[in-house]
C-alpha cells in the first residue's frame, strides 16, 4: 500500500510511491463544441471508470462553461507532488486553460468529486494586460505554490512562448515567469527538472497559423516550431536553444520522472519521430533522434505521403516504458525505455486512424504494415478518428485514450469526428512482456452527449497522475 503520511501534502513522496496508489473510479475530461456545429459551451465531463459500479464507462457529471467557443484543451492542478512535503497544501482545484478564447477557468472538484463546481473565471483581458500574453496552453503546479502555464502567443495571436504565473490559492494572476522580453518565439508545453536547475519547453506554432487548419506551406515557410528551449529554472531565461533537423512540430514533453534523471523524450509530430533530450559531458544539453515512424505513401489524401502525426506521449511512473499514438496512421505504441538510448518496441494496437480499409485512403507502400488495418468497432460503434491524448494508470496497467486533437483539425482531418463525435476507449496493458489489448466492455461515445456530439481530449484522475506530477 501506499505510504501513510498524517502531515503530507498532495501527492505522492516519489514516483514509485505514486504507483502504490488507489486504482482510479473517475476521471475529468474537456469536451469541446467549438467547430462542432453545436452552439453550447465547452464543459468538463466526469466519467466513471470503476468496473465494479453500475455507471461504469458513462458520463457521470458535465460542468458547462460560461462562455462559448473557448476550446478547452490541456489541465492541470493548484498543487501536485511537488508540494508533497507541504500539509497545508491540497490538491482540489482544476485548472482549465481556453486555448482560443484565452480564459482559464478555475474548477473546485474537491467539494464533491463527483460533481465539480465552478470556482472561478480568469478573462483574456487579464492575461493580456498582465503578461502580455494569449492562448494559454500547458499547466505545472510549482513547489512554490503557484500555477505555471504555457502560451502559444501574444494577444493578437502572433507567436509568444511565455509563461503566465497564477497565485495557488487566489488564481490571480501574479505576471509572467520569465524575466520581460525574454520569452520563447513559440510555445506549447514544458517540463521541469529542478535537480538540474532546467526546465525544457516546446514549440507549435502561432494562433494565428493554426487556427484555421493545417496549411503544409506554412511549413515550407518556417511557420511551424523544431526547437527545443533549455531555460534556466532559477534565473528564468532561455540558457539554450536546441534545433531538430528532423524534429518538426515537438508537442508533448517528458523528462523521465526520476527527479535525478537528466534526460527524457519529446513527440515530434509532423517528421513523426521521438527525440531523446540528455545533459551531455560538458553540462549542456544535447538531443538525438531516437525513433522514427516511416511515412506511408498514399492515394486519396491531402499529400501523398501520410506521416504518423505522433502527438500525445507519456512515460510509465517507473521510467520502464514510453507510450505514443499516431493520430494519423492510427496506432498506439509501447517502447521499453529501459535502455533509453535504444528504445524497443513492445506493444501496438490500432484504434481507427486514417488508413482503415474501406476508407478514402489506399496505402500504395508501407514500410511497416503487410496490409490496411481493419477498422476499430467497439460495442457496434466503429470509431472515427483517430487515437490522440492518452492517460496511464499509476500502476501502468490501463490506458485511458481519446480521439480528438484539436477542433480545427479535427475538422480538416477526421470530419466524422465532428459528425459522430469522439470516444474514450481503455486499454490493458501487459507490463512484464509489454503488450496491448482492447478492453471491449469499455466505450464512452461522446456522439451521444445531450446536446449533440462532443470532443474529448485530455483525461485527469483527481489524485494526480503521471503527466500531471512532477517530483523534487
Amino acid at each position: 500500500m501506499a505510504t501513510k503520511c498524517g502531515d503530507c501534502g498532495p501527492g505522492y513522496p516519489t514516483p514509485q510511491e505514486a504507483m502504490k496508489g488507489p486504482r482510479e473510479e473517475i476521471v475529468y475530461l474537456p469536451c469541446i463544441y467549438r467547430n462542432t456545429g453545436t452552439e453550447a459551451p465547452d464543459y468538463l465531463a466526469t466519467v466513471d471508470v470503476d468496473p465494479k459500479s453500475p455507471q461504469y464507462s458513462q458520463v457521470i457529471h458535465r460542468l458547462p462553461m460560461p462562455h462559448l467557443k473557448d476550446e478547452l484543451h490541456h489541465s492541470g492542478w493548484n498543487t501536485c507532488s511537488s508540494c508533497f512535503g507541504d500539509s497545508t497544501k491540497s490538491r482540489n482545484k482544476l485548472v482549465l486553460p481556453s486555448v482560443i478564447s484565452s480564459r482559464i477557468y478555475v474548477v473546485d472538484v474537491g467539494t464533491e468529486p463527483r460533481a465539480p463546481k465552478l470556482h472561478k473565471v480568469i478573462e483574456a483581458k487579464d492575461i493580456h494586460e498582465k503578461c502580455g500574453l494569449g492562448n494559454p496552453h500547458a499547466c505545472h503546479c510549482l513547489p512554490t505554490g503557484e500555477v505555471m502555464i504555457s502560451t502559444l502567443g501574444d494577444p493578437k495571436g502572433n507567436g509568444k512562448g511565455g509563461f503566465v504565473l497564477l497565485d495557488g490559492e487566489t488564481f490571480e494572476v501574479k505576471g509572467t515567469w520569465e524575466r520581460p522580453g525574454g520569452s520563447a518565439p513559440m510555445g506549447y508545453d514544458f517540463w521541469y527538472q529542478p535537480r538540474h536547475n532546467v526546465m525544457i519547453s516546446t514549440e507549435w506554432a502561432a494562433p494565428n497559423v493554426v487556427q484555421n487548419g493545417f496549411n503544409p506551406a506554412d511549413v515550407e515557410a518556417g511557420l511551424y516550431g523544431k526547437h527545443l528551449h533549455v531555460w534556466d529554472w532559477q534565473r528564468h531565461e532561455i540558457v539554450q536553444t536546441l534545433l531538430m533537423p528532423d524534429g518538426h512540430i515537438p508537442l508533448e514533453i517528458r523528462f523521465l520522472h526520476d527527479p535525478a534523471a537528466s534526460q527524457g523524450f519529446v513527440g515530434c509530430a509532423l517528421s513523426s519521430t521521438i527525440q531523446r533530450f540528455y545533459k551531455n559531458e560538458g553540462g549542456t544539453w544535447s538531443v538525438e533522434k531516437v525513433i522514427e515512424v516511416p511515412p506511408k505513401k498514399v492515394k486519396g489524401w491531402m499529400l501523398p505521403e501520410m506521416p504518423g502525426l505522433i502527438t500525445d506521449i507519456l512515460l510509465s511512473l517507473d521510467d520502464r516504458f514510453l507510450y505514443f499514438n499516431n493520430w494519423l496512421h492510427g496506432d498506439m505504441r509501447q517502447y521499453d525505455i529501459s535502455d533509453p538510448k535504444r528504445p524497443r518496441l513492445v506493444g501496438q494496437i490500432f484504434l481507427g486512424g486514417s488508413i482503415v480499409k474501406g476508407g478514402p485512403v489506399q496505402v500504395l507502400e508501407d514500410q511497416e504494415l503487410k496490409s490496411q488495418p481493419e477498422p476499430l468497432v467497439v460495442k457496434g460503434k466503429r470509431v472515427p478518428g483517430g487515437p490522440q491524448m492518452i492517460q496511464l494508470s499509476l500502476d501502468g496497467k490501463r490506458i485511458y485514450v481519446t480521439t480528438s486533437l484539436y477542433s480545427d483539425w479535427d475538422k480538416q482531418f477526421y470530419p466524422d469526428l465532428i459528425r459522430e463525435g469522439s470516444v474514450m476507449l481503455q486499454i490493458d496493458v501487459d507490463t512484464v512482456k509489454g503488450g496491448l489489448k482492447l478492453n471491449p466492455n469499455f466505450l464512452v461515445d461522446f456522439g451521444k452527449e445531450p446536446l449533440g456530439p462532443a470532443l474529448a481530449h485530455e483525461i485527469r484522475y483527481p489524485g494526480g497522475d503521471c503527466t500531471s506530477d512532477i517530483w523534487l
